[in-house]
C-alpha cells in the first residue's frame, strides 16, 4: 500500500493519464488519424487499380479503332453523319 502513494508511481500515473487525454496527440486523436490513413490506403489502392485499368483501356483504343468507336457509341451515344440514333427507354426496366 506504500508503494500506492510514492512520488513515482503518482508521477507515473499522472503521466499516463495526460498522455491518454490531455496531449496535443492523445490516444483518441491518434486512433482517428490512424482510421483516416487506412481510408486514404484503400483510396490510393482503388485510384491505383482505375489508373491501370484506363491506362490499358487507352492502350486498346490505340490499337483497335473499332473498339474506340465501339466505346464512343455506346458510352456518348456518338453518330455518324449519314446515321440516326434513337433511344427506347423500357419504362418497367427490365
Amino acid at each position: 500500500m506504500k508503494w500506492l502513494f510514492n512520488k513515482y508511481t503518482i508521477t507515473i500515473v499522472f503521466f499516463i493519464i495526460w498522455l491518454l487525454f490531455f496531449d496535443k496527440n492523445d490516444f483518441f486523436t491518434q486512433r482517428d488519424l490512424n482510421k483516416q490513413l487506412k481510408k486514404l490506403h484503400e483510396e490510393k489502392r482503388y485510384y491505383e487499380m482505375a489508373i491501370q485499368k484506363n491506362k490499358e483501356a487507352i492502350e486498346d483504343f490505340k490499337n483497335n479503332i473499332n473498339n474506340l468507336e465501339k466505346y464512343a457509341r455506346e458510352r456518348y451515344w456518338m453518330k455518324r453523319d449519314n446515321e440516326e440514333v434513337y433511344v427506347v427507354i423500357n419504362p418497367s426496366g427490365i
